[in-house]
């Protein structure tokens, strides 16, 4: 990579998963998922790494249930007729962050509402994350800090956030 440039690495749509749980009052997992997904990670010219991530609210699919499918993709819930996108853009952090762990902060955008998060990433378990085995991220989101406030007194308010990441060879965004 020539110096002062920055190089942009696609997710690999295939491989890459992100999903969402939440509970219901009455102690039952919910789990989603986003089909319809995108981002990229950047190597930035200093050498430090930031990540963008795209989700499409309005494929999101709950597992095993149309009904909360219905429920997710609804006004009360993603509102993806008003808001198809939800993105995550991290601050840039070194790469070492996905070999040792760590906290990974960036602004969360969903529902018409930016605010600032912090993901968990794991430590790695090979020596080349997001080619030879996926970088995993969590993170809890509450969703009353988005407007996501319908179903209150179905569904809890945190929302756990799920991400497990690879990279798609020799593809450059």
């Amino acid at each position: 990579m020539p110096p002062g440039t920055s190089l942009d690495l696609r997710f690999d749509p295939g491989l890459s998963h992100f999903g969402f749980e939440v509970r219901t009052r009455w102690g039952i997992r919910v789990e989603g998922r986003f089909p319809d997904h995108g981002g990229a990670l950047t190597i930035l010219p200093d050498g430090r790494q930031q990540v963008h991530v795209r989700l499409a609210t309005g494929a999101v699919e709950v597992d095993g249930s149309d009904k909360y499918t219905e429920i997710a993709r609804g006004e009360g819930f993603f509102d993806s007729t008003r808001h198809p996108v939800a993105e995550f853009i991290s601050q840039p952090y070194r790469p070492e962050l996905v070999h040792d762990g760590g906290r990974l902060r960036g602004r969360l955008t969903m529902h018409g509402t930016s605010r600032m998060e912090t993901f968990t990433v794991a430590p790695a378990t090979c020596a080349r994350p997001g080619w030879e085995c996926d970088v995993v991220a969590t993170g809890v989101v509450e969703r009353d800090r988005y407007g996501l406030d319908g179903w209150r007194l179905a569904l809890s308010d945190k929302v756990r956030f799920n991400m497990r990441v690879r990279l798609q060879e020799g593809e450059t965004e």
